[in-house]
């Protein structure tokens, strides 16, 4: 992933206002994130832990996300597994609900995925941060068909959110 500046990220969001796109919280260590080994860039809202983002680009083009989540107590005590790039990370999974673009979502309408709790399976994926023991299944598909896989599941609910 190329790197973002904090005005581009604001710009790309499609399932919020303008408005709440310019108040939402964006990190201030853009510039120290690790782009080359990113597929999207997330992130948790450090004052409110039920809302976190996400941001990557889809057929040239950025979009970002508004996301929530249950408590967070929800969930816990089992170890599930990201359904976007197939870790359970010892960090936890959490169900992060995003409300559809437009008209439905200002209804009340949203869709939902199970995503890695730290937003990190880009780093997980390429090994550049421990998900624990037994966190990743032994595969014999190539890092390159995972990262696809990974970012074909990230295009499949993004492209949810906006239908």
């Amino acid at each position: 992933m190329e790197a973002l500046t904090e005005s581009e990220i604001r710009a790309a969001f499609v399932n919020c206002s303008k408005g709440e796109a310019k108040r939402l919280f964006v990190p201030r260590d853009l510039a120290t994130r690790p782009w080359a080994d990113l597929d999207y860039l997330g992130w948790r809202d450090p004052k409110a832990e039920d809302r976190a983002y996400l941001v990557t680009e889809q057929a040239g083009r950025l979009a970002a996300l508004v996301l929530r989540s249950p408590s967070a107590a929800a969930g816990r005590g089992s170890r599930n597994m990201c359904s976007i790039c197939l870790t359970s990370p010892e960090a936890g999974v959490s169900l992060l609900v995003a409300p559809r673009a437009g008209r439905a979502g200002r209804d009340g309408s949203s869709v939902g995925t199970y995503l890695c709790s730290d937003l990190s399976c880009s780093l997980y994926l390429r090994g550049k941060k421990d998900a624990g023991a037994g966190a990743r299944l032994h595969e014999t598909i190539s890092l390159d068909e995972k990262i696809a896989r990974t970012t074909t599941n990230l295009a499949g609910f993004i492209a949810k959110v906006m239908n």
